[in-house]
């Protein structure tokens, strides 16, 4: 590989970085809310890391993984239930002093829903790389301080505009429709056409920000 072939791979790694770390972000973001601000940014590191860590264990097999029925399924299920629970705590002080548990558990939280659906990071960081894991590992890592960043900056929006929380809810139920809609079993039972996709998603979208509204305004959310 010439230097010029190898500047143009971390350029367009970077770029797949940037471009790609939004939805990710956003699942941090939301799993991470309640948190303290010194707890929200290593619950934060720890998750990406976390994540990132595995998807380099899982580069090489990401699309056998993919062919494996409901894991795509049983992931938009996760998302949609992380977009519940944030909407859910909305009820709760996000300068609350959690228990260690609950760091924890939302930084599983995040390694869980970051695997499900870093897929299209995998694959791109793989292509763009020429197939050298070390540019590989490069752009996965580097996909840390991207999420993160975005990441932290989210939560930051969502306590001061609680709006945006809604948003967000909606957003992380778009993409658990797309994620389940293309899920094996999914299409050898269904055969989605394109409007189907658009109508779940739809309809996860208004289950999402309607219905937790709903149970938030009856446990009297804030």
């Amino acid at each position: 590989m010439t230097l010029s072939q190898l500047v143009l791979r971390v350029i367009a790694i970077v770029w797949i970085d940037l471009t790609l770390a939004g939805d990710n972000a956003l699942v941090i973001a939301m799993a991470m809310r309640s948190l303290p601000p010194r707890q929200r940014r290593l619950g934060s590191a720890l998750g990406a890391a976390g994540a990132v860590l595995l998807r380099i264990g899982l580069t090489f097999i990401a699309v056998e993984l993919l062919n494996i029925e409901y894991v795509k399924l049983i992931g938009g299920l996760f998302v949609l239930w992380i977009a519940f629970k944030v909407i859910l705590d909305a009820s709760e002080p996000a300068e609350a002093e959690p228990k260690a548990r609950q760091l924890l558990q939302a930084v599983w939280y995040v390694v869980v829903a970051d695997l499900t659906m870093s897929t299209d990071n995998v694959l791109a960081v793989a292509g763009a790389s020429g197939g050298s894991m070390e540019l590989i590992i490069f752009g996965l890592v580097l996909s840390i301080p991207f999420v993160v960043f975005s990441a932290n900056l989210l939560a930051e929006m969502m306590n001061r505009y609680p709006i945006t929380i809604y948003i967000g809810a909606a957003i992380l139920g778009r993409v658990a429709g797309e994620m389940m809609m293309e899920d094996r079993f999914t299409e050898r039972m269904l055969h989605p056409t394109d409007t189907m996709r658009y109508l779940v998603e739809g309809a996860l979208i208004v289950l999402v920000t309607g219905g937790g509204a709903l149970l938030c305004r009856r446990r009297k959310c804030a």
